[in-house]
């Protein structure tokens, strides 16, 4: 019988590569998710029956050991920007990923990959990178042998970093951005999700491995190489720190008062904290170079998922063409 893995947020955004990319390696994998009715995509990923999304709630034991039971591997990909509700970054980014990791070694699983990020850091002045650092520890205190991943922004086609500005682009003239001169390493989900699939397959060693691109550019930049791709010429504004903190403060207290039916997934004050440190590979980091991985870059991908915010969608390279002719 085939190997079994359970991956905790395997319908995510990086989660779903990762299950596919198992999947092919014939492994059967268990999808636990919040709402496994909203993960049935996930199913043809496999054959009939070997991929399949059942219900875990990670803050609870009881929830999470039936999620386990029979695994041979475990892939914890769980993550928060925004806190609501229950779900604070201490609930599930700390608490949550310690106990898949403690619940994981009392079922005698031995193999574990957890996704973090680069920022990760427990003296950070950001809730978000504290809970990150905080679940790595606990993680590494149960399963000392675990890899442990800390991507750059990660970016595809269902990314919501490129997509989300691209989409605002098309709302005026300017482009806010908080953080313009902040740099990032963007890293393609497939190369995240084949660093994570070496780990669960055991061919690379454990420990932590920070993922970046081949380019390495300051938000401002990034979004004027969107705007490129899209065809749209638009002033990239720089947001000063002060005015997004005011900003993330409003929209946080506006959640807050409304219970979270209005949730702020515009901007919080805790990313307007992430958003002052750079967001790249440390020196002396291992990363994808020591897992033989070739990375992608941003240019060899974005055109291939961003031309739907472009003025006339799929048809705009045709527009061009017919503009120079009429030239």
């Amino acid at each position: 019988m085939s190997q079994l893995v359970t991956v905790f947020g395997g319908s995510g955004f990086v989660g779903r590569y990762i299950v596919r990319r198992l999947a092919k390696e014939g492994w059967r994998v268990r999808v636990a998710v919040r709402r496994p009715n909203e993960a049935i995509f996930v199913k043809p990923y496999g054959v009939v029956g070997q991929v399949e999304p059942v219900f875990c709630n990670i803050r609870d034991d009881d929830s999470v050991r039936a999620v386990l039971g029979g695994a041979d591997a475990v892939v914890n990909c769980v993550g928060i920007l925004n806190e609501l509700g229950k779900n604070s970054f201490d609930a599930v980014q700390a608490d949550g990923a310690g106990r898949i990791a403690r619940l994981a070694a009392e079922a005698g699983i031995a193999r574990m990959v957890h996704l973090s990020a680069i920022g990760a850091d427990a003296g950070s002045d950001s809730a978000y990178a504290r809970t990150k650092a905080a679940g790595e520890a606990a993680v590494l205190q149960s399963q000392p042998d675990a890899m442990i991943l800390r991507p750059s922004i990660v970016f595809g086609p269902e990314d919501g970093f490129f997509n989300r500005f691209a989409s605002m682009s098309r709302l005026g003239p300017v482009l806010p951005v908080v953080g313009a001169d902040t740099k990032f390493q963007p890293v393609y989900v497939d190369n995240v999700a084949e660093a994570a699939v070496m780990g669960v397959l055991g061919t690379a060693p454990g420990g932590v491995y920070e993922l970046g691109g081949p380019d390495v550019a300051s938000f401002r930049d990034l979004m004027g190489d969107m705007l490129k791709v899209i065809r749209r010429r638009r002033l990239v504004l720089n947001t000063p720190f002060w005015i997004a903190s005011i900003m993330g403060s409003a929209f946080d207290l506006v959640q807050t008062l409304t219970v979270g039916l209005v949730e702020n997934q515009m901007l919080t004050r805790d990313q307007v904290a992430n958003l002052r440190h750079d967001n790249v590979v440390s020196e002396g980091a291992k990363g994808l170079a020591d897992l033989g991985i070739d990375p992608v870059a941003c240019g060899a991908v974005l055109q291939d998922y961003l031309w739907r915010f472009r003025p006339t969608g799929q048809f705009e390279e045709l527009t061009e063409s017919a503009r120079d002719l009429k030239a």
